[in-house]
């Protein structure tokens, strides 16, 4: 980076990453941003494949950028024994290790929780997994696309009777790896007490299954399955999304007191006042007039007057966004969501800030993404010399 940021609340904190893509990254890429120095360990022969995803810029994903920021770039081979050799040093002086691998493989390789807990007692381990380390589906392959349907979310998406859409992003990669943060610090708090580490056990089903709120508690009451309701949020009325003259919004007009002020902004004071409606049960009854009644009035109306009179009148309202209107938007820049770096190729690039926001400690992007093997002489030196002066430590015997 071109300035100097101040140390973040994770300052100290060592972390060896293993993992590759999205999951085990997106955790460190989050740890990085709060002051903990992330070393990245690469397979040699090109590294994490996110590096060649989606668009590049002199051979280099852009998105790398995002997710690498503020990690350095070990390359070791960890199926020789040398390189499962070094990749131990590393661990044996981290606080938390990452990994995404299949479950099971780095016990192939003698890199077991157990094996490294008595070398390093204290060691936090992160496992991301598809359906996680232990269960009958411990061993089958499983990405977010997956996790995201077996996890309740995909059924939902879409409209009704038609088959169910995706989201453009890996929801489920990033649910797990935020599940996955939570559980380090959980863990490091655990640690302070204790001098234990422990392993954040991370399946990307059961993070999407958390976020699924009143979904199984609705089953197991009343047999009811929720089905697709395409922009609708079933049993919460009214709040959809809204075609108009120019375009669309979504509203969101569910408070029983911001659903008078709703429909008096729309000219319908009859619904607005109309006891039977007066809260969520009897909307939800009556959802597809009301939605109709809002439906006819944003139509005859572009989108910039729908928001500023439902604005006007406290209700919320917004644009349906792009990436073009994320990023010209000032309040993203006022609240500092994002930020120009200039990569170690010369391109000047915006990225999203570093979240969540801190008032006394907040993270920083200290570094630019790494190229592949950038810190790996450096990390060998260091580790070569620990072995060294371990080797001439006198036996305690």
């Amino acid at each position: 980076m071109n300035k100097v940021r101040a140390a973040g609340p994770l300052q100290g904190l060592r972390v060896v990453e293993l993992g590759q893509l999205i999951a085990g990254p997106f955790a460190g890429k989050t740890l990085g941003d709060f002051g903990a120095e992330v070393i990245k360990v690469e397979p040699p022969g090109g590294g994490d494949p996110l590096r060649q995803w989606r668009l590049l810029h002199e051979g280099t994903s852009v998105w790398w950028q995002v997710q690498s920021r503020n990690k350095q770039s070990v390359v070791l081979d960890l199926r020789t024994e040398d390189g499962r050799a070094d990749v131990r040093r590393l661990i044996d002086e981290a606080d938390v290790l990452i990994e995404n691998f299949k479950p099971g493989t780095l016990e192939k390789w003698g890199l077991g929780y157990e094996a490294l807990a008595e070398r390093n007692p204290g060691l936090v381990m992160l496992r991301i997994s598809g359906y996680g380390q232990d269960g009958p589906y411990r061993d089958l392959p499983g990405f977010a696309v997956v996790a995201e349907a077996m996890g309740g979310l995909r059924h939902l998406m879409g409209e009704p009777g038609r088959p169910p859409v995706r989201a453009g992003v890996s929801l489920g990669d990033t649910l797990a790896a935020l599940h996955g943060v939570i559980g380090v610090l959980l863990a490091l708090q655990s640690r302070a007490r204790t001098g234990r580490g422990q392993v954040v056990d991370v399946a990307l089903f059961e993070a999407v299954f958390n976020c699924m709120e009143s979904l199984l508690p609705e089953y197991s009451a009343f047999d009811a399955v929720r089905q697709p309701a395409g922009s609708a949020l079933p049993g919460i009325a009214p709040s959809n999304a809204y075609r108009c003259a120019d375009g669309q919004v979504v509203i969101g007009g569910n408070g029983d007191s911001i659903y008078k002020r709703l429909m008096a902004a729309i000219g319908r004071a009859d619904l607005g006042e109309d006891p039977a409606l007066a809260h969520n049960a009897g909307r939800v009854a009556r959802v597809d007039e009301i939605d109709a009644a809002i439906g006819a009035w944003t139509a005859e109306r572009p989108v910039d007057e729908v928001v500023a009179r439902l604005q006007a009148a406290s209700v919320p309202v917004g644009r349906i966004y792009t990436v073009a209107d994320i990023a010209q938007d000032p309040h993203y820049r006022a609240r500092g969501l994002i930020e120009r770096i200039v990569t170690d190729q010369g391109l000047a690039l915006d990225v999203p800030g570093v979240l969540p926001r801190l008032s006394a400690t907040p993270g920083a992007i200290r570094r630019t993404a790494p190229a592949l093997g950038a810190d790996t002489d450096r990390k060998s030196t260091r580790l070569n010399s620990s072995h060294s002066q371990q080797s001439r430590m006198p036996s305690s015997a």
